[in-house]
């Protein structure tokens, strides 16, 4: 049987690439994507989620339009990363479907209920403000989850938006505060493991060899991408951050970290937003989350290529 998920975006270019990585995996059954502001604001990501399934062949995925704005704070957005579309890169067409009737967290929670079996996991590869208002809204929908996989935080690698913290938690710490709090098992991918999955001229060629709609589109998407990370970092290429919640989906055992406790920043603005990860178990506190540290780079990338190459 296919495990059931629900993608929570924002997309973005790496968010592109996760979500029709998981729309080309029979493995997983994606029973729908909601959307949440972050890398752009929220009409954008929707037309950005609906342009997506429609590219993966896969219009019958239902797009629901969630929060515009995080729980107390002014939105950030990252068009200096994504560009103005969020997209950038890619001459996507304007979508032909609509999102679907109703609000991305009533979905959420609906979808959780009637979860049968293990439950349904969540993928929030975005700010965590749609996954907050539905635990807030009816808690009892923790029954129905079977994990949260969360692509945010940053520990030993330091912040790519502050200091201390990473874009997805600092946009919404109190969202992510909520989450981490929730009692849900939780498996966190920061940039601590999401830096050692980088694109590099080499694999982005593979891509463009694939010689199909997606492959065109990807290997656009990335190469405009890219650029910003390679100029900040001085690397070789962009890490490919949300790919990372499909592909840990798929191949768990390609990603190495361990039980820890986590907690959120949401007071200091100097380090709001940070996840302070107890990586040496010393501050007491009871492990609410598995924290990824290192991934095995080249399988990874297989696993993108042999995705991408499913969607003809």
């Amino acid at each position: 049987m296919p495990r059931p998920i629900i993608i929570d975006t924002d997309p973005g270019q790496d968010d592109a690439v996760a979500i029709l990585m998981a729309l080309a995996s029979p493995e997983l059954e994606v029973v729908g994507i909601t959307t949440v502001a972050g890398n752009v604001p929220q009409p954008l990501v929707t037309e950005n989620a609906l342009r997506l399934v429609e590219l993966a062949g896969r219009p019958d995925v239902p797009v629901y339009a969630g929060a515009r704005r995080p729980l107390l704070r002014p939105l950030v957005t990252a068009e200096e990363v994504h560009g103005p579309t969020g997209l950038d890169g890619a001459d996507l067409p304007p979508p032909r479907t609509a999102p679907a009737d109703g609000h991305a967290v009533d979905f959420i929670v609906e979808a959780c209920r009637r979860a049968e079996g293990e439950g349904i996991t969540l993928c929030p590869i975005g700010p965590l403000t749609n996954l907050a208002l539905a635990l807030v809204k009816e808690p009892d929908i923790v029954e129905g989850i079977r994990e949260i996989v969360v692509m945010g935080g940053a520990s030993f690698e330091g912040g790519n938006t502050t200091p201390p913290a990473e874009f997805n938690i600092y946009v919404d710490p109190h969202a992510a505060h909520v989450v981490f709090t929730s009692g849900v098992p939780i498996t966190l991918m920061p940039l601590d493991v999401t830096h050692r999955a980088l694109v590099v001229p080499d694999q982005l060629e593979r891509i463009r060899g694939l010689g199909t709609r997606v492959g065109d589109a990807v290997a656009g998407m990335l190469d405009y991408y890219e650029r910003h990370d390679v100029e900040k970092y001085g690397i070789e290429g962009a890490p490919l951050h949300d790919p990372c919640v499909i592909a840990y989906l798929l191949e768990p055992a390609i990603f190495t970290g361990k039980a820890c406790h986590v907690a959120v920043e949401t007071s200091s603005e100097l380090t709001m937003g940070t996840t302070v990860v107890d990586w040496w178990g010393v501050g007491g506190g009871t492990p609410n989350a598995v924290v990824m540290r290192d991934v095995d780079a080249d399988e990874f990338f297989e696993l993108v290529i042999d995705r991408l190459a499913r969607l003809g």
